[in-house]
């Protein structure tokens, strides 16, 4: 009889690599970029409240490889020449200290939105095809992307790779590459955006090479030791996209990659199941209420060689240790309840079965919930920034506001930065 390893057990890691415990922070998308997207003292502080929190596997929010590819205007930018200028380098150290000062394995994010632009950023998106994020009345916040040439798809596999070198370089232990969320490397895994019929496109092979040639571009220019991850949606969640056979696939696939770790997620700007919903009526069923994607993770563990992480909704001691008991599971991913108690490892190591009680966002409009969700969890994560604690208790409403006009102040900043590099 097999025994289940315990939530604050160490993990060694397919590349030797040991996890103190099972308890990972889950990206979350910070917006705290420094002036020319760089990060700053404010990282720095909100690092250091996780590291000191006692969670074992920290992955920062994504970390944009190309200037004119960000998720929202307040992001990292770190490509190619940017430790090139005085000073930056040791930014990018700093954060990583902070972040590893716990004991943690530290791993950075790296990411490339595709499609998922808003236009007022200014950016021309990009995406394996010619086609739109669509979200009922909001279609104006989006453009149609411009559909990458074979030689654009290569330029960018190769900016992955020089943004994990140069994360390696500042003291990071590892970078996860962000295939999930509808995101590019979603968006060519996808039948539903990927229309091509070149090498990159077609059959589920052709969709998934984008993927396994940056881990293979990654891999080569990193040392042994250095962790390379990947976050990978379980399904679109949307009739006739990316499904469950489509992942175990894709992991089969990545088995003989040298992946350290596969992270088991879902959905995406028009179908937002990591936020605990999905449009598609005929996935809700499948999650769980405190573990949203767990059900997935079972199929998947059936298939995987590597270790693998579930995130999604967890905030009581219990549900993480009957995730674990399933034995499908490595590493429980923890996002938003991180935000509201920072050291909730500490608390559950001590025997304290402290769970997160955040407002319940209930509100008709699935989009607005999921923004007003997403901005909740940023006006938490700016106060931990600030040197000060998560408050108990805030307004949707309020933390959407509040979001949407610091968006603002930013994207007027990042456009004008985003101007002088060209």
């Amino acid at each position: 009889m097999t025994t289940t390893p315990d939530l604050f057990s160490p993990l060694t890691l397919p590349n030797g690599a040991t996890l103190p415990n099972r308890i990972a922070k889950a990206a979350m998308e910070e917006n705290l970029c420094d002036a020319g997207q760089m990060p700053g003292a404010r990282l720095v502080n909100l690092y250091q409240a996780w590291a000191d929190g006692g969670t074992g596997l920290i992955i920062t929010g994504n970390v944009m490889v190309a200037p004119n590819a960000l998720t929202g205007p307040g992001g990292i930018v770190l490509q190619a020449g940017t430790f090139d200028t005085s000073g930056v380098e040791d930014r990018f150290k700093k954060w990583a200290k902070a972040a590893k000062s716990g004991g943690g394995h530290l791993v950075m994010q790296i990411s490339h939105p595709g499609r998922q632009v808003f236009a007022a950023q200014g950016q021309q998106p990009v995406s394996a095809s010619a086609t739109k994020v669509t979200l009922p009345g909001f279609e104006s916040l989006f453009e149609t992307a411009h559909a990458l040439s074979g030689d654009e798809v290569k330029e960018i596999i190769a900016r992955f790779a020089e943004t994990a070198r140069l994360a390696e370089t500042a003291g990071f232990d590892g970078v996860q590459i962000h295939g999930a969320h509808g995101y590019l490397v979603s968006q060519f895994l996808s039948p539903l955006t990927n229309l091509r019929d070149d090498e990159w496109g077609g059959p589920l092979k052709n969709r998934a090479r984008f993927l396994l040639e940056i881990v293979r571009a990654v891999r080569a220019v990193v040392a042994p030791g250095f962790s390379v991850m990947v976050k990978l949606n379980s399904a679109d969640f949307q009739r006739g996209g990316f499904e469950l056979k489509d992942a175990k696939q894709v992991v089969k696939w990545l088995n003989k990659e040298d992946v350290d770790m596969v992270e088991i997620s879902g959905g995406s700007y028009e179908s937002p199941a990591m936020q605990g919903r999905t449009i598609d009526g005929d996935a809700s069923s499948t999650l769980k209420r405190e573990m949203y994607f767990i059900e997935f993770a079972k199929d998947i563990a059936g298939v995987a060689t590597m270790p693998l992480m579930v995130t999604g909704g967890v905030t009581k001691l219990s549900t993480a240790n009957m995730a674990m008991e399933t034995g499908s599971v490595d590493v429980i991913g923890i996002a938003r309840a991180l935000a509201y108690q920072p050291d909730l490892p500490k608390q559950w190591q001590a025997q304290q079965n402290a769970e997160i009680n955040w407002p319940a966002v209930t509100w008709k409009n699935q989009t607005f919930s999921a923004l007003a969700v997403m901005s909740m969890t940023k006006a938490q994560l700016h106060r931990m920034a600030a040197g000060k604690r998560p408050k108990a208790k805030i307004s949707p409403a309020l933390a959407l506001i509040k979001d949407r006009l610091r968006q603002k102040k930013q994207t007027k900043q990042y456009r004008n930065w985003l101007a002088g590099q060209a």
